[in-house]
């Protein structure tokens, strides 16, 4: 469970492909002795596994496999060595919730349609996929690259957020474009309440 609030940005040192599908090696400032292995981190909203981790003087660093359906339904499977990523560390009891509560379990891709930058803000227009877009809704929360957005517009398949400078610096969405792909977590909120809607329109 995380909450959509970036607390490192790493960076890929190396990716390996690996008979379950690609190893990522991936440089951090958190501790690593601060979490074991097994612990999850979610790196740019895919929730992952760490299999291996050290502390060293040339930048602590651990390690994640990602398997085919990650790589299929992901951003994953773009990524490139060099590349920094949104982390955050899973949630603990008793800590802030300062976004929403997010699982890692991405739902799909969104595409970058639009980005308008403006002196205290970036503006975003990504268009959804048919089966995402029912879930998101005006004013509502969405995961997008593992950070906690508030949506700002709907309409059909688009929405739109809006990017504070605090935001831009902490994250990796000051090097988002037009074309790029993104993943998407819809508020899990709103999946369960269309499950209950389906069923009491079905009983």
């Amino acid at each position: 469970m995380f909450t959509g609030i970036v607390t490192d940005l790493g960076t890929i040192l190396s990716i390996e492909d690996i008979p379950a599908g690609k190893r990522t090696r991936i440089r951090t400032s958190y501790d690593t002795d601060g979490f074991d292995i097994g612990a999850s981190i979610a790196c740019e909203g895919v929730c992952h596994t760490v299999t291996a981790k050290q502390n060293a003087p040339e930048g602590n660093w651990f390690d994640i496999e990602s398997a085919a359906e990650t790589l299929a339904l992901t951003t994953v499977s773009e990524w490139k060595v060099g590349q920094q990523l949104n982390l955050e560390r899973s949630l603990t009891m008793g800590a802030e919730l300062g976004g929403h509560l997010v699982l890692g379990h991405v739902d799909g891709m969104a595409r970058v349609v639009k980005r308008e930058d403006h002196p205290d803000s970036v503006y975003l227009q990504f268009e959804a996929t048919a089966e995402t877009a029912p879930f998101i809704a005006k004013k509502g929360s969405v995961a997008l690259n593992g950070t906690s957005l508030t949506v700002n517009e709907v309409d059909g398949l688009l929405f739109s957020v809006f990017l504070i400078p605090h935001t831009l610096e902490v994250t990796t969405w000051s090097d988002r474009q037009v074309g790029d792909n993104i993943n998407l977590e819809v508020d899990m909120m709103a999946r369960y309440a269309a499950r209950l809607a389906e069923f009491t329109k079905t009983g």
